[in-house]
């Protein structure tokens, strides 16, 4: 299977992130990608204030074109993520998309981005958010793939119960910020990817350093061993991988 990840610039408006994940899906598939991955929250500014704002259902504008892409495309994707609106409440969402443009399932975050560091970061996504209460593994052509968002990775519970379902490969769409990213991103990565004996990949947005929220970057796929295989920069970008 051939995987790539858009490391996409997410900024303010709705119509050109959606645009820009459209450029970067076209392009995903023309480099040979079975399944693409978008990152968390790729729609939408990560900010507690604007989940109200661009809040969708899952049969709304975005997941809409991701259907669509992935039918005329016929490939996988992974939605990175989105505030999903439902039944009056507002969760942080995946949605999974097979070839055949069939929404397979979706992961809602089940831990919620609460964290402050002092003299850091101090963010509260349960302030807007509620949180999911599964795990996620769905069948593909490729085999079982699992579905974490971001703050799920840090949870060997989750990653191991996914994998015990018969996942071979963990999925993360994920926005780290310049605090737990130098920190925390490469070495989680690889942790679960040699605790569990599967690959991972996660998915970031691009830094943009004078955005609402300053993400990583470095997208990053991880063997079973442990050992990168490949890894972007801060910049926008497309990772391919086998």
């Amino acid at each position: 299977m051939k995987i790539a990840l858009c490391q996409m610039n997410v900024g303010m408006e709705k119509e050109k992130n959606l645009e820009t994940a459209e450029k970067m899906i076209r392009k995903s598939s023309d480099l040979g990608a079975d399944m693409i991955v978008l990152p968390e929250m790729f729609n939408c500014p990560y900010k507690n204030e604007y989940f109200d704002v661009f809040k969708e259902s899952s049969d709304g504008q975005t997941i809409s074109l991701i259907r669509k892409l992935a039918k005329e495309l016929k490939v996988y994707i992974v939605g990175g993520s989105i505030p999903e609106a439902d039944e009056g409440f507002i969760y942080n969402t995946s949605f999974i998309v097979d070839d055949s443009g069939k929404l397979m399932g979706f992961h809602r975050k089940a831990h919620l981005f609460d964290i402050d560091v002092p003299g850091g970061i101090t963010f509260k996504e349960s302030d807007s958010l509620l949180p999911g209460n599964k795990a996620t593994v769905l069948d593909t052509k490729f085999g079982k793939i699992g579905i974490g968002i971001c703050y799920d990775i840090r949870f060997p519970e989750l990653a191991r119960k996914m994998v015990l379902e018969g996942a071979n490969i963990l999925i993360y769409p994920a926005a780290f910020n310049m605090i737990t990213g130098p920190a925390h991103w490469e070495i989680t990565a690889r942790a679960r990817a040699l605790d569990n004996q599967v690959y991972v990949a996660l998915c970031s947005p691009a830094r943009d350093d004078k955005g609402v929220y300053v993400a990583y970057g470095n997208s990053i796929v991880t063997d079973p061993w442990g050992t990168v295989i490949g890894k972007l920069q801060e910049k926008e970008d497309i990772l391919i991988c086998d």
